[in-house]
C-alpha cells in the first residue's frame, strides 16, 4: 500500500506531504527548523538552545528516515520498502542540519534533517519515472529536548532523588529514565545512568509488538490473521499459551495481547518466527537509531544465552520507544492506543503497581531474569502522564525492590506540589 493511502497524523499535529519540484530542499528544511527559544517572560534570559545530536530520525506517515551524522549513514524504512543502513560519505552537516542525497535501486533520497529533536525535516523521494515526492515530519532524537525548558526545570530535582535510590542499590546496579508526556514539566526528560545496558529480559517484547503493529498500520497484515502454532514452538516460563493444546491457529491479535498481558514467551517466539527471524525487529531498532538495544535470541533459549547471544536495552532506549509510541511517531494513533491498552492489562503487577497507591492508572511491561529485574511503561495520571524505565541487574529479588523504590519516588514527586522553576 502506498504512503498516500496510509497518510496519518501525529498526535502533536498533522504531518504534511508536499511536492518539492522546483524547490531547494536545503532552504526549505532551514525554514522548517524550530525558531530559537524566545526570551522568558519579563525580559529575562532566553531559554537554553536545544542541543544537537549525532543521531536523529524523521517521522513521516508510514515510515522513518534516520541519520547518523557521525558515521555518515542513513536509512529509509517505510511501508513501501527499506534501504537498509547505507553510507553517504558526502553528507553535509551545517547549522545543525544533516543534508545529502543517496540513490538505492534507482530511487533517490534527498534529505535535510535537523539534528535537533522536535523540529521539522524533509526527505525528497524520487522514484524512476515519477515526480519527486516530499515527506515532511517531526525529528526525533534521544533524548528529545523539552518543549518548554523553563517548565522543564521543575522536573530536575527528581534526578537527585532517583540518584539516591540508585546509589543505595549497591547489589543491584540500576538505571532510570523519566519523560514528562503531559506538558506539566515541559516534556522534560531526566535520568540516572541513562545508558545502563542490562539484559533486556521481557522488555524486548515491546519492540516485537511495535514491529507487528507497524505492519498493521502499513496494511501488510491484519490482527485477525491466523498463525499456525506447533508444539515445537511452545516454551514454558511466563505465559498462558503453554497450557493449551497444539497445533492450533492463533490470531495475531491474541499473540500480541498475550505477549504483553501475560508476558507470554511462546507468543513472543511465534511472532519472531512469523517475522522470519530477528532481523525485522533489529531493523526497527536501527531505524530509530537505538544503539543499546538488540534482539539476539528467543525467549528461554538457554543454549543461545550460553553462546553469548543476548538481548539488551537501556533506560533511554526504552523511553525513546515509549515516547515515539505516545506521540504517534512510529505507530498510528489507533495502534498506539491498542498497544497501551495491552500494557494496561499487564497481569504481572509486583513492581510499579505494587509501589503505588491502589487505583493509580499505569500501563507497563515487566522483565525478569535471575540476574535482572525491570519494569517500564506509562503512569497515566491525568495531567501528569510520564513514560518511565526502571532497569536493574543483579539478584532479581533485590532488583524488584529497587524498581519499587524508584517507581514510588517518581510517583511521590508527581503527586507533590508543582515546584517553582530552579536555577541551572
Amino acid at each position: 500500500m502506498s504512503k498516500t493511502d496510509k497518510r496519518r497524523s501525529s498526535s502533536r499535529g498533522a504531518v504534511s506531504r508536499v511536492r518539492l519540484a522546483g524547490l531547494t530542499a536545503a532552504g526549505l528544511a532551514l525554514a522548517l527548523l524550530a525558531p530559537e527559544p524566545a526570551a522568558a517572560d519579563g525580559g529575562g534570559p532566553a531559554a537554553p538552545r536545544p542541543p544537537a545530536s549525532t543521531l536523529a530520525w524523521l517521522a513521516f506517515p508510514g515510515g522513518v528516515f534516520s541519520v547518523d551524522s557521525e558515521s555518515r549513514t542513513v536509512r529509509y524504512r517505510a511501508c513501501d520498502g527499506d534501504t537498509g543502513r547505507i553510507a553517504d560519505p558526502d553528507m553535509r552537516v551545517d547549522h545543525r542540519i544533516a543534508s545529502g542525497e543517496v540513490t538505492v535501486d534507482g530511487t533517490t533520497y534527498a534529505y535535510d534533517v535537523p539534528l535537533v529533536g522536535r523540529t521539522r525535516g524533509i526527505v525528497e523521494v524520487t522514484r524512476p519515472d515519477a515526480e519527486p515526492e516530499g515527506l515532511v515530519g517531526d525529528v526525533v532524537t534521544e533524548p528529545q529536548p523539552p518543549t518548554d525548558p523553563i517548565a522543564g526545570r521543575r522536573l530536575l530535582p527528581l534526578t537527585g532523588q532517583l540518584r539516591e535510590v540508585v546509589d543505595a542499590s549497591t547489589a543491584n546496579p540500576a538505571g532510570v529514565t523519566v519523560r514528562d508526556l503531559s506538558g506539566r514539566y515541559g516534556d522534560q526528560q531526566v535520568a540516572v545512568n541513562a545508558t545502563f545496558r542490562p539484559k533486556a529480559a521481557s522488555v524486548i517484547k515491546l519492540w516485537i509488538l511495535v514491529e507487528l503493529l507497524r505492519r498493521v498500520d502499513c496494511g501488510q497484515v491484519s490482527l485477525d490473521d491466523g498463525v499456525l502454532v506447533t508444539p515445537a514452538q511452545v516454551v514454558d516460563g511466563t505465559g498462558e499459551l503453554q497450557h493449551e493444546t497444539f497445533p492450533q491457529v492463533v490470531t495475531l491479535h491474541r499473540l500480541a495481547e498475550y505477549m504483553i498481558k501475560y508476558s507470554d514467551n511462546t507468543a513472543a517466539n511465534v511472532l519472531i518466527d512469523y517475522f522470519g527471524g530477528f532481523a525485522p525487529v533489529n531493523d526497527l531498532i536501527d531505524s530509530m537509531n537505538q544503539r543499546a538495544t538488540i534482539l539476539a535470541r528467543k525467549m528461554l533459549d538457554t543454549e543461545a544465552a550460553m553462546r553469548g547471544e543476548e538481548n539488551y536495552t537501556s533506560p533511554d532506549d526504552v523511553v525513546a520507544l515509549l515516547g515515539a509510541v505516545w506521540d504517534a511517531q512510529i505507530l498510528t494513533p489507533a495502534s498506539r492506543d491498542l498497544m497501551i491498552s495491552f500494557m494496561a492489562e499487564q497481569t504481572l503487577n509486583t513492581k510499579i503497581p505494587a509501589a503505588l497507591p491502589p487505583g493509580v492508572p499505569v500501563a507497563h511491561k515487566t522483565g525478569d531474569l535471575p540476574d535482572a529485574s525491570h519494569d517500564v511503561g506509562y503512569y497515566l495520571i491525568p495531567g501528569s502522564q510520564v513514560a518511565v524505565a526502571f532497569l536493574t541487574s543483579g539478584p532479581m529479588a533485590g532488583g524488584d525492590e529497587t524498581v519499587r523504590q524508584l517507581a514510588r519516588t517518581v510517583y511521590d514527586y508527581l503527586d507533590g506540589p508543582l515546584p517553582g522553576a530552579v536555577e541551572e
